[in-house]
């Protein structure tokens, strides 16, 4: 089975925060996701300095793109991003724009199922129609609540689809190795990076986790 991959959510609106906070968690980590208010913050320059300071690194956009999908993210595809997000709760026209703007940049389309009622029905339809990874999300609000993304990533996991399975919601170095063990293929971690003493000392050390996954 191939390595699991590490996200990095890079959730602050500090243009020069962001930057300098990938800078240390870098080696460490596979994906740097520009987190949705921070996009909304700073917009396309922040994708295009990153892409240019990190090209081996693949780079999200959270658009949580809702209408409009393929106009919406053909600008961020084409400023560099490898990834971006549409929801799942939007119409098969939309998730299918931001599919057909990933392929016409040779990058990939997540479809996220945060607040999707049938996940199952969705995640399916979603990879029918290419979707190249089903993002399996506990917003921070359902966290607050006491939600966990486990039950979830245990649902979509067993409709064995074929596609990556990303799983967002409060990851930590106490159940990193659990999620990928229950099929995570992208592991997302913010807080628990970002909000240590030492970001890098922390992206090493889940890296270390994953791959003993």
């Amino acid at each position: 089975m191939a390595k699991a991959l590490i996200q990095m959510a890079l959730d602050s609106l500090d243009f020069d925060a962001t930057v300098a906070l990938a800078e240390q968690v870098a080696p460490y980590v596979d994906i740097l996701e520009i987190g949705t208010p921070c996009i909304k913050y700073n917009g396309l320059e922040l994708v295009t300095a990153l892409k240019a300071k990190f090209p081996e690194k693949l780079l999200l956009v959270d658009l949580k793109t809702m209408d409009a999908g393929e106009y919406e993210s053909t600008p961020f595809y084409e400023a560099g991003a490898d990834i971006c997000t549409v929801l799942g709760v939007s119409d098969k026209a939309t998730m299918g724009g931001v599919i057909k703007a990933a392929n016409a940049n040779a990058s990939e389309a997540q479809i996220d199922l945060i607040s999707v009622k049938d996940k199952s029905a969705v995640a399916s339809a979603a990879v029918a129609n290419g979707a190249q990874i089903i993002g399996v999300h506990t917003g921070l609000d359902a966290q607050a609540a006491g939600q966990t993304p486990f039950a979830d990533l245990s649902l979509v996991a067993s409709l064995n689809l074929g596609c990556r399975i990303s799983v967002a919601g409060g990851i930590n170095k106490d159940t990193i190795q659990k999620t990928v063990q229950a099929g995570a293929t992208i592991v997302v971690v913010g807080a628990a990076i970002y909000g240590a003493d030492s970001p890098a000392e922390s992206a090493k050390e889940l890296r270390a986790l994953v791959d003993a996954a």
